[in-house]
């Protein structure tokens, strides 16, 4: 299931910043043929060795949005040539583009981007994911907490 240990640790740390559910969310919307997961969490949450080995700044100040899109249509496998374009809007009406990473471990296929925030920074953050057939709108909010 697993490729490295580092793939190990990132999906036991995202496993567990899942379950514990105080300082993130994790979600899923339907939205047509696609079941879309999504989370966001400070990139403090993720050990050293995971934030190196993914490229990801392990900062006070930055998070770090996950979303998985699996098909519904096709016992929930993940969709494959995925397209994911978003952005990020603050209270003050700041607009930031986020740019995704394919990971795939497996059989799974996740996409990353991150963020930097200020402490109790809030965005409402518009994802457009694209299956190659459809593209369909996700929403959602989430307040950012600098550890």
């Amino acid at each position: 299931m697993f490729k490295s240990n580092f793939s190990r640790a990132l999906f036991f740390t995202l496993l567990f910043v899942v379950t514990a559910g105080s300082a993130c969310a994790e979600n899923m919307k339907k939205l047509g043929a696609m079941d879309v997961h999504y989370m966001a969490l400070s990139a403090t949450f993720l050990t050293p060795e995971v934030a190196k080995a993914y490229g990801i700044e392990r900062s006070r100040y930055n998070g770090l949005i996950n979303i998985s899109v699996l098909d519904n249509s096709k016992a929930n496998k993940p969709a494959k040539n995925v397209a994911i374009i978003a952005t990020a809007k603050n209270n003050l009406g700041q607009i930031k583009r986020l740019d995704f990473e394919e990971v795939q471990e497996g059989d799974a296929i996740y996409y990353l981007a991150q963020i930097r925030f200020r402490d109790q920074e809030e965005f409402e953050f518009e994802v457009e994911i694209t299956d190659g057939t459809t593209t369909e709108r996700l929403t959602f909010k989430q307040k950012f907490y600098a550890e």
